[in-house]
């Protein structure tokens, strides 16, 4: 066999299954990319104590319910910029948000006081993501401080929104 007969046989054999395995794993991945900006709808966030998440935003609506220092229910209308969206979006990305379990909570059911929770859901055309975080999550460090950047990420966004 000739050198060069060897180097097309190495082609043919090797590399162009390899060249077409790496376009078909590729292209599965992209295509099957949900969480994409531009298919971003909507950001829900609730928090209070326990079961009882009085705390609410939805970014769809713009309705920001939330109880202030006197105990005092409010309900403002906050809309957030589409570069607002689209930080938090990033963040989330960055962060690896898309890779938390669902229920971060700790399920202790004796618990006499209630623990601060919070919801965070990220809706797309297609699919959400939504996180359910207790304070006192003790499960994996990293994903709880991951849980916890994003809910205080979405917090700061939406004071500096509601402060405009």
């Amino acid at each position: 066999m000739s050198d060069r007969s060897k180097k097309i046989f190495l082609a043919i054999c090797i590399i162009f299954p390899f060249l077409l395995y790496c376009f078909y794993y590729y292209s599965q991945m992209f295509k099957n990319a949900p969480f994409r900006f531009a298919d971003f709808e909507s950001i829900v966030l609730k928090y209070g104590d326990g079961d009882n998440l009085i705390n609410q935003f939805n970014s769809k609506t713009g309705v920001y319910q939330f109880v202030n220092v006197r105990d005092s229910v409010i309900v403002d209308t906050v809309r957030l910029r589409k570069d607002d969206l689209q930080y938090l979006h990033g963040k989330a990305t960055q962060l690896g948000f898309w890779n938390l379990p669902d229920d971060m909570t700790s399920g202790a059911p004796d618990m006499t006081e209630p623990v601060a929770r919070f919801y965070l859901q990220f809706n797309y055309k297609e699919k959400s993501k939504e996180v359910t975080l207790d304070a006192d999550f003790d499960g994996n460090t990293k994903m709880r401080d991951v849980a916890k950047t994003m809910v205080d990420e979405t917090m700061r966004v939406l004071q500096d929104a509601r402060s405009r």
